[in-house]
């Protein structure tokens, strides 16, 4: 089981001066429910590198037992420090890919050509594709083989036009994830705000906020058991 990570490397919050990037708890979480099923994994982004670190999901608020495992993890610092350029990665060589959010994504990953392709070469293989979080603002320009958008008439989620509004960054995100998932055509639902809530429809699994990354992991780790 070899799964992809695909990390945003967009760290400008809009031109509100602050910064952004992935969401710790939305990468350290999967990562070890992944690691502890067996998977290899391959942390990739756009520029390659190290991706940047929202720091406000370094905060003490938002710290958990898995961000601490991650942290004092070296090997995981050090692939994380080693992502592999996106161009660079075949979905071929892969059983499923995964995006975790933080807000950097909607900027970079939303527009990216090569994301696109990735995306899309999962859907085409029926390999699952899972996204969390502002993750599935990733979807924006992804098409199915029919060439609607791919979320077209399938069950989704991610983060609320509420959760937007309550952290203060309706009017400086790109594109509401919410509105867009809705615009596309996609069956949007939600559960409450910053409670978990997991979609699947076939291949493609989401989640809504935080709190529902380590359950979209365990779906995709699921999933993955029922290929073999």
């Amino acid at each position: 089981m070899k799964i992809l990570i695909v990390l945003t490397s967009h760290d400008t919050l809009g031109d509100t001066g602050k910064k952004t990037g992935f969401w710790l708890e939305e990468l350290a979480a999967p990562y070890y429910v992944f690691k502890d099923a067996g998977a290899d994994l391959v942390l990739a982004s756009p520029e390659g590198g190290q991706p940047p670190l929202d720091p406000k999901s370094d905060l003490p608020d938002f710290q958990t037992d898995m961000t601490r495992r991650f942290q004092a993890d070296e090997a995981a610092l050090a692939a994380l420090a080693q992502t592999v350029p996106l161009a660079q990665v075949n979905a071929a060589d892969f059983d499923a890919v995964f995006y975790p959010g933080g807000h950097g994504p909607l900027w970079d990953l939303a527009e990216s050509p090569v994301s696109v392709a990735l995306i899309e070469a999962f859907d085409r293989a029926g390999k699952p594709q899972a996204l969390v979080c502002h993750a599935p603002g990733a979807l924006r320009h992804v098409k199915a083989a029919d060439g609607r958008p791919l979320v077209a008439g399938r069950k989704v989620t991610g983060f609320t036009n509420g959760e937007e509004d309550a952290v203060e960054l309706t009017d400086i995100v790109p594109f509401l994830v919410e509105d867009m998932l809705k615009e596309n055509g996609g069956l949007y639902e939600k559960g409450p705000d910053w409670a978990p809530y997991v979609v699947e429809d076939g291949a493609l699994i989401t989640g809504q906020n935080p709190a529902s990354s380590d359950a979209v992991a365990h779906a995709l780790v699921k999933r993955l058991a029922a290929r073999t």
